[in-house]
C-alpha cells in the first residue's frame, strides 16, 4: 500500500533542514519514497492514495527519550513534592503493588497518549519489579498500539535504608536473568520494538550491579540507561560514598559509552559535561519533570556547546503529568531564555530537532528515523494548524514550538501503517483503553495506600 500526505507544510529535519510549504510526503510500504512537490508524486504515483494534508504541518515523529509508562495510573498524587519524598511517600508504595493487569492498563494508555500527542518512538524506564511479568505488560502495549521504541528492563538493588520498598529490591543475578530470557523472547535487534536494560539510580544501586549491567548490555547489545546527577541529593550520596560525583564514578568504573542514555543530568557540572563528552554518552532532557519535582535547570547549552546529543523526553506521568512532548519542547526553550536571560540561547529550530532527529540518534536510530528523507521509516505526524491559537501561521516551528498545545496531531503513520487518522487510533478502541486505566488507577491508589492524595489541602500558595 503506498499513500501521499499532501498539500502540507512538510518539516523536514533532513541535513538541509527543508522546510516545504505545500509539499508532500509519499509511503510506500514501510518507508518514505518521495518528499517534494504534491502534483508530482501523485502523478508519477497514480495507484497512490491522496490524503489531503492541507492547513497541516507534517513532521518527522517525535521521539521521547524517556518515561515510566506505569506511572500513568499516577497521574496527580504526587504534586508539590521533590523527588525523594515523591518516591518514598508516594511512588514507591504505589509500585510495590503493582500487577500485570496495571502495568498492562497503564501502559497501553501511555503508548495512545503518545500516538495522539505526536510521539512514534517511545523509551520506557520500566524499573519496578514487585513480582514477575511485569516488563511483558509493557511490551504487549507496545506491540497492541503499533508504537515503536525501547522497553528498557530496570530494577534496584539497594536503598532499603532510604526508603525503598523492600518489595521493589531485586537480587542483581536474578534481575539480569530476567533481562537475558526477554533479550531471547521479546527483543527484536533490528525490529520496531526493542529491549534495554535500566539500572534506576545512584542511590538505589550498588557498584558490583552496574559493572555487571554494563558487560551485559555489551554482550547482548542492548541500550542502556540510567538517572544521572537528577537531584542534589544524588550528587551528594555519591560523593559521600563513593568520593565523587555520580557522573564521574559511572565514567571510572567503564560503565559509560556510546550506548549509554543518561537521564536528566540537572546537576552536572562543567567535568561531569567533560565525562559525558569523553565517553560519547547521549543525555535525555526532561524540562518539565526537572520543574515538577523542583530538580533544576539542567545546563542543556553548556552540553550542546560540548558536542553531546540531547534529546527530549516527558519523564513518567506521575512527576510531569503527561507524555506531551509539545510541552517538552516549549519548557526546554524557555526555562534556558528565562534562567540566562539570553533570548537566543536556545531556539525552536533546536529544540526541534531535540525532539526529532537528535531523539534518534540519542537512541541510536538516525538512520531510521528522525527524518523526513527518502528510504528512511515512515514513522510522520500530520499536526493540524488551523485552531485559533495555531493561526495566522507565518513559521511553522515557530508554531509547533510556541503554539501548539500538543493534542493537535491528526493523523500518525508508524512503520508505514496509519495507526491514527482524523485523530481516531485505529490499532486499539482508545475510549476502552481510558476507562481501563481509570479503573486500574482507583483501584492502585486503594490497594498502596495512597488514596488519601486524591483530596489533600487547598495549598493556595505554598505557604
Amino acid at each position: 500500500m503506498s499513500f501521499v500526505l499532501a498539500d502540507a507544510w512538510v518539516v523536514t529535519m533532513d541535513e538541509r533542514r527543508r522546510v516545504l510549504d505545500r509539499g508532500a510526503v509519499l509511503v510506500s510500504g514501510d518507508r518514505i519514497a518521495g518528499v517534494g512537490d504534491t502534483a508530482d508524486l501523485l502523478r508519477d504515483n497514480p495507484d497512490a492514495e491522496r490524503i489531503d494534508c492541507s492547513g497541516s504541518i507534517i513532521i518527522p515523529g517525535m521521539v521521547n527519550t524517556h518515561t515510566h509508562l506505569f506511572q500513568t495510573l499516577l497521574k496527580g498524587l504526587g504534586d508539590d513534592m521533590v523527588l525523594k519524598k515523591w518516591f518514598t511517600c508516594m511512588t514507591g508504595p504505589a509500585a510495590a503493588s503493582l500487577t500485570q493487569e496495571d502495568v498492562y492498563a497503564g501502559a497501553l494508555h501511555g503508548c495512545v497518549e503518545s500516538i495522539r500527542s505526536g510521539v512514534t518512538t517511545l523509551v520506557d524506564f520500566m524499573y519496578v519489579h514487585p513480582r514477575p511479568g511485569l516488563t511483558e505488560a509493557v511490551f504487549d502495549a507496545f506491540e497492541e498500539t503499533g508504537l515503536r521504541g525501547f522497553v528498557c528492563r530496570g530494577f534496584m538493588t539497594a536503598g532499603a535504608d532510604l526508603g525503598v520498598p523492600e518489595a521493589l529490591i531485586e537480587e542483581i543475578g536474578s534481575a539480569l536473568a530476567d533481562v537475558t530470557a526477554l533479550a531471547r523472547s521479546r527483543h527484536q535487534p533490528d525490529g520496531r520494538v526493542r529491549l534495554g536494560v535500566a539500572p534506576c539510580m545512584i542511590w538505589t544501586l550498588d557498584e558490583e550491579s552496574l559493572r555487571l549491567t554494563r558487560e551485559l548490555a555489551t554482550r547482548e547489545g542492548l541500550l542502556l540507561t540510567t538517572h544521572v546527577a537528577e537531584t542534589v541529593f544524588e550528587v551528594e550520596h555519591a560523593q559521600g560514598r563513593y568520593g565523587r560525583s555520580d557522573t564521574e564514578f559511572l565514567g571510572d568504573i567503564g560503565f559509560l559509552g556510546a550506548d549509554v542514555l543518561a537521564v536528566h543530568c540537572v546537576n552536572c557540572d562543567g567535568g561531569d559535561i567533560e565525562v559525558l563528552r569523553r565517553h560519547d554518552v547521549k543525555v535525555s532532557h526532561n524540562p518539565c519533570s526537572n520543574l515538577y519535582l523542583a530538580s533544576g535547570i539542567p545546563p542543556i547549552p553548556e552540553m550542546l556547546s560540548a558536542g553531546l546529543t540531547v534529546g527530549l523526553g516527558a519523564d513518567g506521568p506521575a512527576s510531569s503529568n503527561n507524555h506531551n512532548l509539545f510541552q517538552a519542547m516549549k519548557f526546554a526553550a524557555l526555562i534556558q531564555k528565562g534562567a540566562h536571560r539570553d533570548a537566543e540561547i536556545m531556539t525552536a529550530e533546536k529544540v526541534l530537532e531535540m525532539a526529532t532527529i537528535d531523539g534518534a540518534r540519542a537512541v541510536g536510530l538516525e538512520a531510521e528515523i528522525g527524518s523526513i528523507e527518502v528510504g528512511k521509516k515512515a514513522d510522520l505526524v500530520v499536526v493540524g494548524a488551523t485552531d485559533p491559537w495555531m493561526t495566522p501561521l507565518h513559521n511553522p516551528v515557530s508554531a509547533l514550538v510556541y503554539s501548539a498545545l500538543g493534542h493537535e496531531a491528526r493523523t500518525v503513520v508508524i512503520d508505514g501503517r496509519i495507526v491514527m487518522r482524523d485523530q481516531v487510533v485505529s490499532t486499539v478502541d482508545a475510549d476502552a483503553v481510558r476507562r481501563r486505566a481509570q479503573t486500574a488507577a482507583d483501584d492502585l491508589a486503594g490497594r498502596s495506600g495512597i488514596a488519601h492524595l486524591k483530596t489533600r489541602p487547598w495549598p493556595s500558595a505554598g505557604f
